[in-house]
């Protein structure tokens, strides 16, 4: 398994906050499939950097309120 990404997130939680969207219907809001939403949250794969404005825009919130820089 390869090295994790350095970058967090908390889709998950604004998911929840959001009337607990589900993540195929995050993913079919911003262009990607379920099994990409799930990678996200687990911090298995960095979004492109459109798909992280989509999905910032999408919860009403800035890129850096969602995605983050470990380290």
């Amino acid at each position: 398994m390869g090295k994790r990404p350095p970058i967090t997130n908390r889709v998950r939680e604004l998911r929840d906050v959001h009337g607990a969207m589900s993540q195929a219907a995050l993913g079919e809001a911003v262009g990607v499939t379920r099994q990409t939403i799930i990678a996200i949250e687990q911090g298995r794969y960095s979004p492109s950097l459109e798909t992280a404005f989509r999905i910032a825009r999408l919860f009403g919130a800035g890129v850096e309120d969602v995605f983050g820089w470990e380290g």
